[in-house]
């Protein structure tokens, strides 16, 4: 071997201890705005996995493009790669402020309304948002997944159905909601324990009820990258009243979904998308307190009653949307 081969056999060697063969790589110099596009692409070209490789080309088509009509500078791009770590290091196993990022961006209700068509009668999906924790309680039927003190009373019940009207027994129903001060439990700088969450299952006949405190309308996290974003861009960081509602059952899809109060101010310029008419909600206003003692409610003061039924598809009957609503490259 000359002194001329020792560097291409290095790099050979080299390669090859990472399971890469240099003679199958694309040749790509001479990068300019015109080239570099279809350079990414060729070296990308190798990627064994066809639907990763079908998202990264047009994630490249499209970035591309935007920095080339928005003529991004340098200055531009470092504040924007600046931003991003600064998103990163605000998340933790509490909080996540790239979902809350995508949230405000529209990215979240783009991709929840792509990817969770429901057949017709099927309650419909919202954004999960970036409060959701696996720790909450496990409560029975017509218990509290609020402690006391945390707002207005509210009582919630309902049933869990199919398509065609069957109950659902034994769905596991998740609901997590801000207390009557507009602050989620992961807000508190102490959080001892999860409050205004709670897991209960659906009864034999799908039936499900639970103690609850009335939401109130709130601002999204703006101590944090997004919130200077959403002020930079003009825009309010409320959400209206809403209380989260995530259920799973076998043989039927999850559903991921949120009841908004009627007449809440902000229900038609939500900061993170979220509100769908279907889900607007008018919980009655009960003045009778014996009802709120015979509910489990600690003082007989007066209370609002929400009654909501469910409708999950099964994984057939959604599947079955889906391909009719997303293009066959998606599904």
């Amino acid at each position: 071997m000359s002194i001329h081969d020792e560097p291409a056999f290095k790099a050979n060697k080299l390669a090859a201890g990472h399971g890469i063969d240099l003679s199958k790589l694309p040749k790509i110099v001479d990068m300019s705005p015109e080239s570099i596009t279809s350079n990414v692409h060729a070296i990308n070209s190798n990627c064994p996995d066809e639907r990763t490789k079908f998202i990264f080309k047009n994630l490249v088509n499209h970035l591309h493009d935007f920095i080339r009509e928005t003529s991004i500078t340098t200055e531009e791009w470092m504040a924007t790669i600046k931003y991003l770590t600064e998103t990163g290091k605000m998340c933790s196993d509490i909080r996540q402020e790239f979902i809350l990022l995508s949230d405000i961006l529209g990215v979240s209700t783009l991709i929840d309304t792509l990817n969770n068509a429901k057949p017709p009668g099927a309650t419909e999906a919202t954004v999960l948002g970036p409060f959701f924790t696996e720790d909450a309680h496990d409560i029975a039927n017509g218990e509290s997944i609020a402690s006391e003190g945390k707002g207005d009373y509210m009582f919630v019940e309902g049933r869990v159905l199919d398509t065609k009207g069957n109950p659902i027994a034994g769905a596991v129903i998740d609901t997590w909601e801000t207390d009557g001060f507009g602050v989620y439990d992961t807000q508190y700088t102490v959080r001892d324990k999860p409050d205004c969450r709670g897991r209960l299952h659906s009864a034999d006949d799908g039936s499900y009820s639970f103690r609850a405190v009335v939401p109130v309308p709130y601002a999204i996290p703006s101590d944090g990258t997004v919130g200077s974003l959403v002020s930079k861009l003009g825009r309010h960081v409320f959400r209206p009243a809403h209380l989260h509602i995530m259920i799973k059952a076998p043989g039927f899809e999850k559903l991921v979904t949120a009841l908004y109060l009627k007449g809440d101010p902000y229900i038609t310029s939500d900061a993170v998308f979220g509100v769908r008419t279907s889900l607007i909600v008018d919980p009655k206003l009960v003045t009778d307190v014996s009802a709120s003692k015979s509910r489990g409610f600690a003082e007989a003061k007066p209370h609002l009653l929400l009654k909501q039924d469910f409708v999950l598809g099964t994984l057939e009957e959604c599947a079955e949307v889906r391909k009719s609503t997303m293009p066959a490259f998606a599904q």
